[in-house]
């Protein structure tokens, strides 16, 4: 039996291949890494980071569960298959000016139109600023809120596009069945299950 160790690195191992069948010049120095991917209405995105080991860090990222890692497997690396996935690509600086490096390529990338998906403008020592807001952890209410929201947008597709809705004649003028007509058409509102 394979102890959780041997499990990790089977795993490192693994997303390592991954991470060189995208880019094969991608190696164990340090540098700053950008990772880029266009979408189906042409709109490119991009998160830059820094290593100390390119390679590794790259693979940490296809088993992480930071915003950046769930897109990298919601989304997929790029290939011929997967036109719109992230490609990978790096250039080797020094360590001691991997922040100053990665400050400059996130204002570069930034200027050049790319949606960064970076929460901060880089770099690990002080002065590090926030350039996208934090999102709260979502709990189980949040989910069944967003189910709610979801839920009422796409019935109000469906009776907007395909049917009528209204009060059975015997029961127009019924103030009881008014409001029940009144409640249903606020079920249907996803702003009522705004916070």
């Amino acid at each position: 039996m394979k102890s959780n160790i041997q499990k990790v690195k089977a795993i490192e191992s693994q997303n390592k291949r991954k991470i060189l069948s995208v880019n094969q010049n991608v190696d164990e120095s340090s540098g700053i890494y950008f990772l880029t991917r266009a979408d189906e209405n042409g709109i490119q995105y991009a998160y830059i980071g820094q290593a100390k080991h390119l390679l590794t860090r790259l693979a940490q990222h296809l088993s992480g569960y930071q915003h950046i890692d769930l897109s990298l497997k919601k989304h997929g690396m790029f290939s011929e298959g997967n036109v719109y996935g992230w490609k990978i690509n790096f250039l080797h600086y020094p360590e001691n000016e991997l922040d100053e490096h990665e400050q400059f390529w996130i204002k570069r990338y930034a200027k050049n139109g790319y949606q960064l998906r970076n929460k901060t403008a880089g770099g690990q020592g002080e002065g590090k600023k926030q350039i996208s807001e934090y999102r709260p952890a979502k709990g189980y209410y949040d989910g069944i809120a967003q189910g709610k929201r979801t839920l009422a947008r796409e019935l109000s597709h469906i009776m907007e596009k395909h049917l009528t809705v209204g009060l059975k004649p015997e029961k127009c003028g019924n103030k009881v069945s008014e409001k029940q007509l009144e409640k249903f058409n606020r079920l249907l509102d996803e702003k009522s299950y705004m916070e």
